[in-house]
């Protein structure tokens, strides 16, 4: 994760932040994502400075960047057609943290049903990913 001004990026001025995801399904996790978030953007640095005590504000900004992350790369995984039930990645790799997300997300449903989902209905499947990590639901 890393904190920047999006004035100096190609990222519109004013988004919040951005999951930026490269590299193939073998990468390592730790280089193929960083979260970036927009220092101009008071409410979102400060729920990531507070994220060890956060306060109600800082816990939906949380849950929003959470559930928007994991749109995001439950998405990417989706849109690699070699992305499917039995791909075996190895450990550590951005592939085993898509299946382990996935599954977690939608336990006991096919890759190939979620990816159909998707295509055919992509605002039931936004819904279905809101409900799948219970935005703004405390913990």
């Amino acid at each position: 994760m890393a904190v920047i001004d999006f004035a100096r990026t190609s990222f519109p001025d004013d988004a919040a932040w951005h999951l930026q995801i490269s590299g193939s399904l073998e990468s390592a996790t730790m280089g193929a994502l960083l979260l970036l978030v927009n220092e101009r953007n008071a409410v979102t640095s400060a729920a990531f400075q507070n994220a060890g005590k956060p306060r109600p504000v800082d816990r939906i900004v949380l849950s929003a960047v959470y559930a928007d992350a994991a749109r995001v790369m439950v998405e990417h995984a989706l849109a690699h057609e070699e992305f499917v039930e039995d791909a075996d990645y190895p450990d550590g790799s951005l592939g085993a943290t898509l299946v382990s997300l996935f599954d977690q997300l939608f336990p006991g449903q096919l890759v190939t049903d979620i990816r159909l989902r998707q295509r055919q209905s992509p605002a039931l499947f936004s819904s279905d990913l809101q409900a799948a990590v219970k935005i703004f639901e405390v913990s």
